[in-house]
């Protein structure tokens, strides 16, 4: 009896701990640490000592984009998900301080990857944070095991007409152009488009989604540091080159999971990857730009296959 009573005991104490050691994992930290002179803000959550993987935001929004699928990953891996300058609860310095370009975007994750110590990390990227992501793979090919891209395009086939007003803008830096991307692509009416555009539910995505990236884009000069950063878009189309040569030279392990109907980047554009990497899985969902409002369990569980799959 006193065995079966021991026994007993310590089966339920190691349920417990394996709970405890769950619930934890589970929890999301919210922290700031300066790169580059920059205060940088970050969700982090599971085990220091499980694998990385760092997830990249994209416009308008920030690691917010991530709330879901964040507890998803964490119960195996380490996750850190940065606000890039300019973005949510980062610092968004002044323009005559900083320059809004990606390659100054990418400069400061790079300080903020050396100041946490990463060695060894999976990327996800998602729009602005797919030529993000590239410069500093191409910047630390030795640090990736692998890349997720959720409608990150690195090809020119993946551009829609949707960007038409934008190509215009980079072909004649007029008042004129910049004010019409300033009177629609930053508004909150174009703000939520981006969210529900080729949703087939909208009911799926929570208010609060679009309307906290619009606060943010309301603040004063913020719309102009966008537009500086729209304006710069074309560097990363000008370097589509050399991200592929990236791919081909290092053959990294890669998944591309695409919202089919996203008004921006086509489905061409995840396809496009297989040419430079044969190996790459890519997998469509029936919804738009913002996938993980509305995929978020199917693209979580896709990924957590991935993940087994890579040499960490």
């Amino acid at each position: 009896m006193v065995l079966t009573l021991t026994n007993s005991m310590m089966s339920q104490s190691k349920l417990n701990l394996k709970n405890e050691t769950q619930q934890s994992a589970s929890l999301i930290h919210y922290r700031k640490i300066n790169a580059n002179g920059h205060n940088i803000f970050y969700r982090e959550a599971g085990s220091k000592d499980a694998p990385t993987v760092l997830l990249l935001h994209g416009y308008p929004t920030s690691s917010h984009m991530f709330r879901n699928l964040i507890p998803i990953l964490s119960g195996n891996y380490h996750v850190i998900a940065p606000d890039l300058p300019g973005f949510g609860y980062s610092d968004a310095p002044e323009r005559k301080q900083f320059d809004y370009t990606f390659a100054n975007m990418a400069k400061t994750i790079q300080g903020f990857i050396d100041n946490l110590g990463l060695k060894r990390f999976a990327i996800y990227v998602f729009d602005y944070g797919a030529p993000t992501g590239y410069r500093l793979a191409m910047a630390n090919p030795e640090k990736i095991t692998g890349i997720i891209s959720q409608n990150g395009n690195a090809y020119v086939e993946g551009l829609s007409s949707g960007w038409n007003p934008i190509q215009k803008y980079w072909e004649h830096d007029t008042k004129e152009n910049r004010d019409a991307l300033r009177s629609t692509f930053v508004t909150f009416e174009g703000t939520k488009f981006q969210y529900l555009e080729g949703v087939s539910d909208p009911s799926l995505i929570a208010p609060e989604s679009y309307t906290l990236d619009q606060f943010f884009l309301d603040r004063p000069d913020s719309k102009e540091k966008q537009l500086d950063l729209l304006r710069d878009y074309k560097s990363n189309v000008a370097l589509y080159p050399k991200f592929q040569e990236y791919f081909r030279t290092y053959k990294p392990k890669f998944l591309a999971v695409w919202g089919k109907n996203d008004p921006f980047f086509l489905p061409a554009g995840a396809e496009a990857y297989k040419k430079d990497i044969p190996e790459a899985t890519v997998k469509f969902y029936d919804t738009g730009h913002f996938a993980l409002e509305t995929h978020v369990k199917e693209i979580g569980a896709d990924i957590l296959k991935f993940l087994d799959i890579l040499s960490w």
